[in-house]
């Protein structure tokens, strides 16, 4: 480290800062991480973590109908807000305590304020001076997209306001359809909220199968939320009653708020990357190679600031690979490939691998699909309506499992052990030579025989 003061400085202490600078200063290594905002990143604080405990608080009014369905006397309920909030904060700062914790314990420095790049081997943090090292890593993550020149946008919030509105509204609009929009509609709409989505697509859920697309749409139509396609909001206007959406179809959306869900960009600007010669993408993104170094060879990045995938697991992955590689030796990278996703709508979604359209482009056309739909066993007993979806798209030569996709109760689950089975190149005989555990939703997975029809003439994207 001769002449730097760290031998590693990390730019932002979220998943993958944390994880890296945590696992090199464990072999002896200086190690300093700056954070502008709270330790944990867009998971812990604002991301998957706090939203993984409003969807819970969501599906309680749909298991209180469940209850008087198996026979149980239930009293009118009442959700309060603030009680929630209250509780939802307390947990909230636990957690990220413990990153703090982690941090002090494996003798990482951590630096409050916003870090810059000076130049190559130099970091300038807000309200500490300028500080060397001789490696940097790069890991601000990313922050919510908004169209900035929407007439009336600053009436609107982004996902990160949601978490902290003062009060619960009667009425939303939300203007996006991926995953994000789509998890806040079945939120608010659990809790009572009169919910809209506005999407200019004619689907939600894009990169996702067509068959899991079109289905949580029409389970969440049937839930209450709804969904207007093929347009968007043009603008927002306050009036005496609240908000009105206007869409490019002309049509007004009455709302107490109106919320912004078109993505995520990463947080890469004014982090004096230009300063330091790294190069970016066209998105913005900061450029790196499978080893996650970017252009200057003593800089890297990890997480979603690379957009390469954005989850939590992956940006971890990341940053252990990179500590890996540069401290202990043991050049490491991480593999893209067969990487599970969850998207906590109600019903969820899990999902792994090729979605059938894509895989049908990757291998000519050569693909057999396995697909059920069906009201799971705790549905029917009560007469609910709602149902589940399981798929997987098969390669034809070689029988090899490209796709598994599940819509239904517990999906996130299930696909984490169904993404073992395929990153090992499960085939369609061994999958079906497991024995079903019954009675489970997952077993519908090991006895699908029958092929589904192959799309008409002219029907394969």
């Amino acid at each position: 480290m001769a002449g730097y003061d760290y031998d590693l400085f990390v730019i932002g202490a979220g998943s993958g800062g944390v994880r890296a600078s945590r696992l090199a200063a464990m072999t002896g290594a200086k190690v300093a991480v700056a954070e502008e905002h709270r330790v944990g990143g867009t998971c812990v604080i604002r991301g998957c973590v706090p939203k993984k405990f409003m969807v819970y608080a969501s599906e309680y009014a749909r298991h209180f109908e469940t209850a008087r369905g198996y026979g149980w006397e239930v009293a009118e309920p009442a959700f309060d807000w603030p009680r929630f909030l209250m509780a939802k904060d307390n947990e909230i700062a636990r957690l990220s305590g413990i990153y703090v914790r982690n941090l002090q314990n494996a003798g990482v420095e951590l630096v409050h304020g916003r870090a810059r790049l000076k130049d190559r081997h130099t970091v300038e943090v807000d309200g500490h001076g300028t500080v060397t090292a001789e490696k940097v890593l790069v890991a601000t993550g990313g922050a919510p997209w908004m169209p900035r020149e929407l007439p009336g946008i600053e009436h609107a919030i982004t996902s990160n306001e949601a978490f902290h509105l003062e009060q619960l509204p009667k009425r939303i609009v939300i203007a996006g359809g991926g995953y994000i929009a789509l998890e806040f509609a079945g939120i608010f709409n659990g809790l009572g909220v009169d919910t809209t989505v506005v999407h200019r697509g004619p689907n939600v859920l894009r990169g996702f199968d067509d068959d899991i697309r079109s289905h949580v749409a029409e389970e969440m139509e049937a839930q209450g939320v709804k969904i207007r396609l093929g347009t968007q909001i043009a603008a927002i206007e306050k009036t005496a009653d609240g908000l009105v959406a206007t869409c490019a179809d002309g049509h007004g959306l009455e709302a107490d708020v109106v919320m912004f869900a078109l993505g995520r960009a990463p947080y890469a600007d004014d982090l004096g990357l230009e300063a330091a010669g790294v190069a970016r993408t066209e998105t913005g993104a900061v450029k790196v190679d499978e080893y996650s170094r970017t252009s200057v060879d003593n800089i890297w990045a990890v997480g979603d600031v690379t957009d390469r995938i954005n989850l939590t697991p992956v940006a971890i992955r990341e940053g252990a690979a990179f500590a890996q590689t540069e401290f202990y030796g043991n050049p490491t990278t991480f593999d893209h490939d067969m990487v599970a996703s969850a998207v906590f709508t109600q019903p969820p979604v899990g999902s792994v691998g090729l979605s059938e359209a894509d895989a049908r482009r990757a291998h000519g056309g050569k693909i057999d699909i396995y697909l059920a739909r069906f009201r799971p066993m705790k549905e029917t007993f009560y007469g609910g309506q709602q149902r589940a979806l399981i798929k997987l798209v098969v390669e034809q030569d070689s029988e090899r499992i490209l796709g598994c996709h599940v819509v239904g109760p517990d999906a996130p689950e299930i696909i984490q052990m169904a993404a073992i089975a395929l990153k090992m190149g499960v085939t369609k005989p061994q999958w079906d030579a497991t024995c079903a555990v019954h009675p489970t939703l997952a077993e519908e997975l090991v006895t699908m025989r029958e092929k589904s029809a192959p799309p008409a003439l002219g029907q394969v994207a």
